[in-house]
């Protein structure tokens, strides 16, 4: 479904489908999609920039349209998905190339998904590793500070962490705002507040300009008279361990 929100072929009838469904209920969410995906790309880039030549694509979804290892093609990229489907597609995607590959595991589980990447990456070295609209969907009770923490202890001095995370910022009733923060939420959405998307860094600071929306952190071009803001507020951020 991702996929055909980015303008890509590799996707079903059914995922068409369901898209233009929901974008007759919810108009903002194929450019939220496509918003979310040019801040992946610009991150990359950027990371990329700084001298790191591999990237760790956790919840990574299908890695079709302008993915990490399209976008830094001289990097080394690992992409993580549970989904078995995914997987499957992925494996065909990428080919034989020995530049990218996807390991089967859930981004929590940081035992196996190092033990993967492992093989394929030097985490003796540092690495760009991309949450990109994931930990939205994780809710407090599967303890992703955590597994975030011991993510960060476990990277190279000099690893980047880059993060997007959908918040209400407030646009909730009070009644409804962050009630997915301290239980699950049965739409598997998880609403958090900035100051508790920040602390997924941890002691990580912040590259300029630090936690802003996603088409803020450092935009290709200037905005433009007629340039809409997107209803959903998409924070973004990218940190960096520090050497």
């Amino acid at each position: 479904m991702y996929d055909y929100m980015l303008g890509g072929k590799d996707n079903f009838a059914v995922d068409r489908l369901a898209i233009d469904q929901l974008a007759e209920l919810i108009p903002a969410a194929v450019p939220l999609a496509r918003a979310n995906r040019a801040f992946l790309q610009r991150a990359v880039r950027y990371v990329a920039a700084a001298g790191v030549r591999q990237f760790l694509d956790l919840g990574s979804g299908l890695p079709t349209q302008g993915s990490a290892h399209e976008v830094a093609p001289e990097a080394r990229v690992v992409y993580v998905d549970r989904d078995p489907v995914v997987a499957a597609h992925a494996t065909a995607l990428l080919g034989h190339s020995g530049r990218a590959a996807l390991v089967e595991a859930d981004l929590l589980d940081l035992d196996t998904v190092l033990a993967g990447a492992g093989a394929f990456l030097d985490l003796r070295r540092p690495v760009g590793v991309l949450l990109v609209s994931i930990l939205h969907f994780l809710p407090d009770s599967a303890r992703p500070q955590q597994a975030l923490a011991t993510l960060r202890e476990r990277l190279a001095p000099g690893s980047y962490l880059v993060i997007t995370h959908a918040t209400s910022m407030g646009r909730l009733e009070d009644g409804q705002r962050y009630r997915g923060a301290s239980s699950d939420d049965p739409s598997g959405g998880t609403d958090r507040t900035p100051a508790e998307i920040r602390a997924f860094f941890g002691d990580f600071p912040l590259e300029p300009p630090g936690l802003v929306q996603a088409v803020d952190w450092r935009p290709d071009r200037p905005k433009l008279v007629g340039d809409w803001s997107l209803p959903s507020s998409l924070m973004a951020g990218v940190g960096k361990k520090p050497l």
